[in-house]
């Protein structure tokens, strides 16, 4: 099993990433993960390809996690000083799209985070997903739809871009 820590050390970074795009919190992602990475440790030496078998695991995990009831500290929705948008636009561009995301429902985020970030094809995704092709192909359309539509998220890649490209 010594594989499976060397993997895990390897990996961690990039799938820590691929379950943030999941939860939307860093915290959350890394329970996703720990619990994902503790399902997979009696399967590891069957494992053709790890890696996109731990991101299918990830999102049928997280569509299948249920809200744990949270009672410490809650955050704030905004914080107390809005910071210069000229030495912060890569930041506010980035906490833009995680809230659009984090907005999404979770198939349609799961079926956008195994797409665009793990690079599946729509047939391996919905496959990864136990979903139809249509659905997975409604589930992008709808999903870059509301991306595409979001005031702030188009205002901040507007201001963002050379020439104020509108959003694709």
């Amino acid at each position: 099993m010594d594989d499976f820590a060397d993997y895990v050390t390897a990996a961690w970074p990039r799938l820590l990433r691929s379950a943030w795009l999941l939860t939307g919190d860093w915290h959350l992602a890394e329970d996703l993960l720990q619990t994902v990475l503790a399902r997979v440790h009696g399967r590891w030496s069957r494992l053709d390809a790890p890696d996109a078998y731990l991101r299918t695991v990830l999102a049928t995990t997280y569509l299948s996690w249920r809200r744990r009831r949270w009672w410490g500290e809650v955050p704030a929705g905004s914080l107390p000083e809005r910071p210069d948008t000229d030495t912060n636009a890569r930041v506010d561009l980035r906490e833009s799209v995680r809230r659009a995301v984090v907005a999404l429902p979770r198939q349609q985020r799961a079926v956008l985070m195994l797409r665009f970030h793990a690079d599946l094809t729509e047939a391996a995704t919905a496959a990864a997903l136990g979903i139809g092709l249509g659905t997975v192909k409604s589930y992008t359309a709808r999903a870059l739809a509301v991306l595409r539509a979001d005031p702030g998220l188009r205002e901040l890649i507007g201001a963002s871009t050379t020439g104020g490209e509108e959003l694709r």
